[in-house]
C-alpha cells in the first residue's frame, strides 16, 4: 500500500534555522534527538508548530511520499528560510527522521480519535455489523493460540507450556499430559495450535513450540520444533516431530523472534513460521532455518517441489525468506494464498503474500527504524525483494490472522482479522488477490491479543491476556 494511504504526510519539513547552523550542526543520530535539535524550535517540541508550520494537520505543500517527505528534508526551502540539511544529517538518519515525522503524526491522529471499547453483553457498532463481546472462557494466563476439534470441542495453548481442552464452553481443569517440555523464556513458548484438515478422520493436532535443548557445550538453547499428536483422555499422545533442526541451529535459550504459526493450504501441505531470532541476518541465510516460512508434507517429508529442494546449500524445507518474525499466518479462503503478519523493528510491521521462493527483505529493507530511534535501513524496496500488501507504522504489533467464513456475519464473509499486541487492536482487512483495499479498527483497548479465530458456530473468538471472547451478532 502506498504511504500515502495513511494520511501521515509531511508539510514542509523541519524548520526555519539559520544557514550556519545547518553547516555546523551534527546530530546524534537518533530521529527524536535530531528533531529536537533541528527542528523543534521552529515547528514545535510536539510537532505543533511554532514559526513554521504544524505537521499534525493536513496541509501538506511538498510532496506526500516517502521520497518528497526526504527530500525536503534534505534539500531544503532556502527562499522560505529553511536550509538544506542534506550535509548535516547522513541519508541513513534521514530515513530515520522520515519515519519519525509519520510515527509522530499517526499517534497523534490516533490520540484524536475514539475507539469501541466494548464491555461484556453489550452492544458495539462496527461499520459493517453491530455486535457484541461476551466471555467464552476465562481464568487463563497468556492464551496464545486456540483451535476447534469440533462444533463442541476446543483446544488452547498458553504460553507457559500448558495445553487445555474447552468442551461446550467450559475448560478442562487441568492441563494436559504428555505435552511436551518448552522453553518459556522471553517469548518462547507454547505457541500455535492447529488440527490437521482431515482430523475427523485421523486425529492429528498440530504444535509449534519453543524446543529446550542443550549445545555441544552444554549451553542452554532453543528454536521453534514443530510436532504433531492425538488427543485421548486428557493426555497428549502419539506424539511425533515433524521439524526440527540441527542442534548446531539452535540458540541461546529464551529472547526473541519463535514466529510459531501453522497453516495448512487447499493441497494439504503445511506451512509454519520462524522468527530470525534477533539476528536479522539470519533472514538472508539459506543455510539456517531462521527467518523463514517453510513448508512440509503433514507427516514432515520435503515436497520435491520446494524452491530450494535441489539446492545443496539451501534447507530444504524453505517455502520463502526473508522475514523477521512472523506470528500470523493463514489461508485466504477464496485465492488460497498464503499470507503472513510480521514484526517490523519499531514501525515497519508487514502483511504480506507468501510466495516460492521470494525474498521479503528482512534486514536489508525496512519502512521502520531501531527502537532506539536511529535507522535500521536508509532502503525500503530493493530489485529481487518483495513489496509488502500494506505496513504499519507506528507498529501495531500485529501477531494471529484468519480469514472469516462463517455466516453470523455475512458483511465479514472472507475478511481478514488480525490480532494487535501493542495497540491491543482488533482489525479487519479487506484483501482482494494482492491488495489491500480497506482496513478497520472493530475494537480497541481490551488488552494485547494474540489471535483471533473463526469458530463453526459462526462467531468469532479472540485470546485476550486472560480470557478468551466471544463476538457475535447483535441486533
Amino acid at each position: 500500500m502506498h504511504p500515502s494511504r495513511f494520511l501521515i504526510l509531511l508539510p514542509v519539513v523541519l524548520g526555519l534555522l539559520s544557514s550556519a547552523l545547518a553547516q555546523n550542526a551534527r546530530p546524534k543520530g537518533k530521529a527524536n534527538e535530531t528533531y529536537a535539535q533541528l527542528c523543534a524550535a521552529c515547528h514545535g517540541k510536539n510537532l505543533e508548530g511554532a514559526q513554521a508550520p504544524s505537521m499534525l494537520d493536513d496541509v501538506w505543500i511538498a510532496g506526500s511520499d516517502d521520497e518528497s517527505i526526504a527530500k525536503s528534508i534534505r534539500n531544503g526551502f532556502p527562499e522560505k528560510g529553511m536550509p538544506a540539511w542534506g550535509a548535516a544529517i547522513p541519508e541513513k538518519e534521514i530515513r530515520a527522521m522520515v519515519i519519525y515525522i509519520r510515527e509522530q503524526r499517526a499517534l497523534f491522529q490516533r490520540g484524536q480519535m475514539t475507539f469501541t471499547k466494548p464491555a461484556d453483553s453489550t452492544t458495539a457498532k462496527s461499520r459493517l455489523h453491530n455486535y457484541k463481546v461476551n466471555t467464552w472462557v476465562d481464568d487463563l494466563i497468556e492464551p496464545w493460540s486456540l483451535a476447534f476439534l469440533s462444533a463442541d470441542q476446543a483446544i488452547v495453548t498458553e504460553k507457559r507450556g500448558y495445553l487445555y481442552q474447552v468442551d461446550k464452553g467450559k475448560i478442562s481443569p487441568r492441563p494436559l499430559l504428555g505435552v511436551p517440555v518448552v522453553d518459556t523464556g522471553g517469548q518462547a513458548g507454547l505457541l500455535d495450535v492447529v488440527p490437521h484438515p482431515d482430523y475427523a478422520k485421523n486425529g492429528w493436532i498440530y504444535l509449534a513450540l519453543s524446543d529446550p535443548q542443550k549445545s555441544v557445550a552444554g549451553d542452554p538453547v532453543s528454536l521453534t520444533r514443530i510436532v504433531r499428536g492425538k488427543v485421548k483422555e486428557g493426555v497428549w499422545v502419539d506424539s511425533e516431530t515433524i521439524f526440527r533442526a540441527k542442534i548446531e541451529h539452535y540458540v541461546k535459550a529464551g529472547g526473541v523472534h519463535f514466529g510459531g504459526r501453522i497453516a495448512f493450504d487447499r493441497q494439504g501441505y503445511l506451512y509454519f513460521s520462524v522468527g530470525d531470532r534477533g539476528n536479522g541476518a539470519n533472514a538472508q541465510d539459506l543455510t539456517v532455518p531462521m527467518g523463514k516460512v517453510h513448508r512440509i508434507f503433514d507427516d514432515g517429508r520435503v515436497p520435491t517441489d520446494n524452491p530450494f529442494a535441489k539446492d545443496p546449500q539451501a534447507l530444504p524445507t524453505i517455502w520463502s525468506y526473508g522475514h523477521r518474525n512472523p506470528q500470523g499466518l493463514a489461508r485466504d479462503p477464496v485465492t488460497g494464498n498464503i499470507l503472513d503478519a510480521e514484526h517490523g523493528p519499531r514501525g515497519g510491521d508487514e502483511l504480506n503474500w507468501v510466495q516460492t521462493g521470494k525474498n521479503y527483505g528482512w534486514p536489508v529493507i525496512t519502512f521502520g527504524m531501531n527502537y532506539d530511534g536511529s535507522t535500521w535501513s536508509e532502503a525500503t524496496a530493493k530489485e529481487g525483494m518483495e513489496q509488502p500488501m500494506t505496513y504499519w507504522v507506528p507498529s501495531i504489533a500485529p501477531c494471529g490472522i484468519n480469514f472469516y467464513t462463517g455466516e453470523q456475519f455475512p458483511q465479514w464473509k472472507n475478511h481478514l482479522f488480525l490480532a494487535s499486541l501493542a495497540a491491543e487492536e482488533l482489525r479487519r482487512i479487506e484483501v482482494k488477490g494482492d491488495k489491500v483495499i480497506d482496513q478497520e479498527i472493530i475494537f480497541k483497548g481490551l488488552g494485547r491479543i494474540r489471535h483471533v479465530i473463526g469458530g463453526p458456530d459462526g462467531a468469532l473468538y479472540v485470546l485476550l491476556p486472560k480470557r478468551i471472547a466471544r463476538i457475535t451478532p447483535s441486533e
